[in-house]
C-alpha cells in the first residue's frame, strides 16, 4: 500500500471508530433509562425484584390452580361424554308387499361403550307397531332381525 493512501485510511478509520463510539455510549445510556422506567425493576434494587419475584410466583401458582381445576372439568365431562349417544345407525326398509315406501326402520342408538337401544317401527297400512330392544356391550339378550343386525353394523358395530 502506498504512502499517500495510508493516511486517509487512517483518518477514514479513526472517524469511524469515533462514530461507533458515540453510537455505543448511547445505547448503554438509553438501556439503562429504559430499564429504570420498564416493567422490570432495576437489578441493583434487591427489594424490588423480590417483590417482582415473589408477584410472579404468586400468579404461576394461580395458573397452576386453575389448569388443575380445568383438567378435574376435563375428566368430569369426558367421563359424561362416553354415554352420551355416539354411534347411530339406521335402516329403512319395506317388510310388507302392501306398503308403498321404505316407511319402516331399525334405528341403533349407542354410546362409546357400546350401550343403547335399537328402534324399530314396522308400518302397514293397517297399523304401525314400535319395538325397543336394549344393547349392552354390543349384544342383545332377544334376537335381532337383519334390519336390526345391519342398523347396529351401521353403528360402527356387528351383533
Amino acid at each position: 500500500m502506498s504512502d499517500s493512501l495510508a493516511a486517509p485510511l487512517a483518518l477514514a478509520a479513526l472517524i469511524v471508530a469515533g462514530l461507533g463510539l458515540i453510537v455505543a455510549v448511547l445505547a448503554f445510556r438509553r438501556g439503562r433509562v429504559t430499564s429504570r422506567s420498564g416493567p422490570l425493576p432495576a437489578l441493583v434494587d434487591a427489594d424490588a425484584l423480590e417483590a417482582h419475584l415473589g408477584d410472579q410466583q404468586s400468579k404461576v401458582q394461580a395458573i397452576s390452580a386453575r389448569m388443575d381445576a380445568l383438567d378435574g372439568r376435563v375428566d368430569t365431562i369426558a367421563a359424561i361424554g362416553r354415554h352420551a349417544v355416539q354411534h347411530v345407525g339406521l335402516v329403512r326398509y319395506n317388510p310388507f308387499e302392501d306398503t308403498g315406501s321404505n316407511q319402516s326402520f331399525a334405528l341403533a342408538l349407542l354410546d362409546d361403550d357400546a350401550n343403547g337401544i335399537i328402534l324399530s317401527s314396522l308400518h302397514s297400512r293397517q297399523m304401525t307397531r314400535v319395538y325397543v330392544k336394549e344393547i349392552l356391550a354390543g349384544k342383545c339378550d332377544s334376537a335381532l332381525s337383519a334390519e336390526e343386525s345391519e342398523a347396529l353394523k351401521r353403528a360402527g358395530l356387528s351383533s
